[in-house]
């Protein structure tokens, strides 16, 4: 099954808009079959990565691609980007021709001629987009062969909107208790630069040598797998696969705030309704985690590398939605979408 989907508020209309296009292409040598979501472009070309995940179905993937498309729009509008939403998947199975998959997508990107860019997203990496980066110029590889470190940049990203947070909950970073969950590059990125802030850390990973280097290196405490959910904390940072917060967790989860680099945190929007009616702030997932985004869409459109003020959109758009939350007693995530939607209607009638 795939990564839970961006959920939406309520049954409106505006939250699930149709793609612009959508392409499913086969290799018929070696099999490999890739869908393409080009959801929004009436603010600019579109961004998003390459999903490899084993789908049930073709229907599945379209199903998911064009969620994971819509909430791209959503997320370059927030960022301030004069961008739209775009995504690929490959439906991974036993056997794929790894090679042959990527250079599929690398060709479909090509034919849209730049209206599409691509970049990482779960499975796939830097060597998988050097594939990519065989067949069109419109994808961006990490480190020094393009717009730089891209787990770098997420990290940063999810730090300043935890920042934001904890403005909002009148909490201080020096002696902040966080629960990250997830220690992969932008997991382990985000407790470095907790830590170096004067954040207590606790951490899990399903990985114990990286639960270790955060402990050897950071000062962090190990929690296991059972204790992540229920180890109180002023910050729950899920940094793994999506979905961690369900209605049941949610309920229960004794944390102040969350902030954290995983799409789609919540299971449903019941949860994330459960999780507002406790009073516990969140920082939806399409403004934390934009880092990457911002970063890859700067050196696309600009050629430039960012800045630090680039980055620090993520901050003032996450107080944004936190003020306007508060304010109106509404879960964040609601408050995301609409201000998505009004920027992105703003910006087509030229304001």
């Amino acid at each position: 099954m795939a990564e839970p989907r961006a959920e939406r508020p309520d049954a409106d209309d505006r939250w699930t808009s149709e793609p612009e296009q959508l392409h499913v292409l086969r290799d018929r040598d070696s099999g490999a079959v890739c869908v393409v979501a080009v959801h929004d472009t009436r603010l600019g070309p579109a961004f998003g990565g390459i999903r490899r995940w084993r789908y049930d179905d073709l229907d599945e993937a379209v199903g998911d691609v064009t969620a994971l498309a819509r909430a791209m729009t959503w997320k370059c509008a927030l960022a301030g980007l004069p961008a739209g939403g775009g995504k690929a998947v490959i439906l991974d199975r036993e056997g794929l021709d790894r090679r042959a998959a990527y250079a599929l997508v690398g060709r479909a990107v090509a034919q849209l001629g730049g209206r599409f860019f691509t970049g990482p997203d779960v499975n796939t990496t830097d060597d998988d987009l050097r594939v990519v980066r065989e067949h069109t110029e419109f994808v961006a590889v990490g480190g020094d062969e393009g717009p730089g470190d891209l787990a770098a940049a997420t990290a940063e990203g999810v730090f300043l909107a935890a920042g934001a947070l904890a403005a909002r909950l009148d909490l201080p970073f020096d002696g902040l208790r966080v629960v990250v969950q997830g220690l992969g590059a932008v997991g382990m990125g985000l407790c470095e630069r907790l830590a170096r802030a004067g954040a207590q850390l606790l951490v899990h990973d399903v990985l114990d040598a990286r639960v270790q280097q955060a402990v050897q290196r950071l000062g962090a405490r190990a929690l296991q797998a059972d204790e992540l959910l229920s180890t109180p904390c002023d910050v729950f940072a899920p940094c793994a696969l999506g979905g961690v917060l369900t209605e049941r967790s949610a309920a229960e989860l004794p944390a102040r705030g969350v902030c954290g680099a995983a799409n789609n945190v919540f299971a449903s929007p019941v949860a994330m309704r459960a999780l507002h009616d406790r009073g516990v702030l969140a920082v939806p997932d399409v403004i934390a985690n934009a880092g990457a985004l911002i970063q890859g869409a700067t050196w696309h459109l600009t050629g430039r590398r960012t800045t630090d003020d680039d980055l620090r959109a993520i901050a003032r758009t996450a107080d944004e939605v936190l003020g306007r939350s508060l304010a109106e007693r509404r879960p964040p995530n609601e408050i995301a979408l609409e201000v998505a939607l009004e920027r992105l209607s703003r910006s087509t009638r030229g304001a």
